[in-house]
């Protein structure tokens, strides 16, 4: 199983809104084949574990419930049941109401034993983005703030290229291309024009760029530039000019707003209902805020630089509006390590 959640890992950021599945088929004490969620989310792991392979009587671990409907892709637990496996061992049920226990029961009707249980919290931390998707009609969040030690995103002239290092900015090209989607909000646009795009690793699937803007009112020059390496979507109020931008190849997804920004459940669903899986949130300030205080975010990745920026300088949250500390969200911490000259930090909900 430990394997079978290894070769799932590959498909994050790769896979959606399909889950990224891992599967080893074992005969005799041997792994006779194994198998990960192609791209774009087909063929599933299974039918890519089960091919060329003889697993009659074999054993398959597997780390999500086998599909058991009919959808552009026969249901899996038909191939394992033609397969003749003898034993599915599962990390966990799928809870899409097309499959949900549907799936084993398939198999045990069939005569094949079937365990689940075995690693499951591993497998529900990998799959919470398709989790979230199914279950709360929203993406698995993510929140990267990277800031000088006293929590600066920039001098008080803007000045922010670069706060962390090279070491640190190629970690997060690597968290970006295990997420669906890079998000960010029109002050980003507007002071940086960044591409989003994952650079210098080799990735042949860019995530989505993704910006909040109420209005549109930005020239998003590079972001533009670059759609066709990786697709733009802009998420935006109904006063917003969005023709525009349609015309110019971009996707306009019409959002609900609250005053004058983007309301942010409401924008977390339509990313959802198009398919998306996990976002990765990279700013500005007040977007962050939005987030944290609608209770959206799942993780926080933040990068901790040795430089003091002071009181003037730009801070990495937009205003919260919290008087109380018990009313601050709060998360866990899950690991801090060194990266080049900074530490990085993650933390988890809790």
């Amino acid at each position: 199983m430990g394997m079978a959640l290894s070769l799932g890992r590959r498909g994050l950021g790769r896979v959606w809104p399909n889950p990224n599945v891992g599967c080893v088929v074992v005969k005799n004490g041997r792994v006779i084949g194994r198998g990960w969620t192609a791209d774009t989310g087909r063929p599933h792991a299974e039918t890519r574990a089960l091919e060329g392979v003889d697993a009659k009587g074999a054993t398959v671990y597997v780390t999500l419930e086998p599909c058991a409907h009919h959808g552009q892709t026969p249901p899996c637990a038909d191939r394992l049941i033609a397969a003749g496996v003898s034993r599915v061992v599962i990390a966990i049920t799928d809870p899409d109401p097309r499959v949900s226990g549907r799936g084993v029961a398939m198999l045990q009707a069939a005569g094949i034993t079937v365990e689940v249980g075995l690693r499951g919290g591993e497998a529900r931390a990998d799959m919470a983005g398709f989790l979230l998707r199914v279950t709360q009609n929203r993406p698995f969040v993510t929140l990267k703030l990277a800031a000088s030690f006293d929590g600066r995103i920039g001098t008080a002239t803007g000045e922010s290229k670069w706060i962390t290092g090279a070491q640190a900015r190629r970690a997060v090209h690597a968290m970006r291309a295990r997420h669906d989607a890079v998000l960010i909000g029109a002050g980003t646009v507007r002071a940086d024009d960044p591409t989003l795009t994952v650079r210098d690793l080799g990735i042949t699937r860019q995530p989505v760029r993704v910006v909040a803007s109420r209005l549109l009112d930005f020239q998003a020059t590079a972001l533009l530039a670059t759609q066709d390496i990786a697709p733009l979507w802009l998420c935006h109020g109904k006063a917003a000019a969005a023709k525009i931008w349609a015309e110019q190849g971009a996707t306009t997804i019409t959002c609900n707003t609250n005053g004058r920004q983007i309301d942010p459940l409401d924008m977390m669903q339509n990313l959802a209902a198009h398919g998306l899986t996990r976002v990765f949130c990279e700013g500005g300030g007040s977007l962050a805020a939005s987030l944290l205080g609608a209770g959206l975010v799942d993780e926080v990745v933040g990068f901790s630089a040795g430089v003091m920026l002071g009181a003037e300088g730009m801070p990495s949250l937009g205003a919260m509006g919290i008087g109380r500390l018990a009313a601050a969200p709060r998360f866990e911490l899950i690991e801090t390590r060194a990266i080049g000259g900074d530490v990085m930090h993650r933390w988890g909900r809790l």
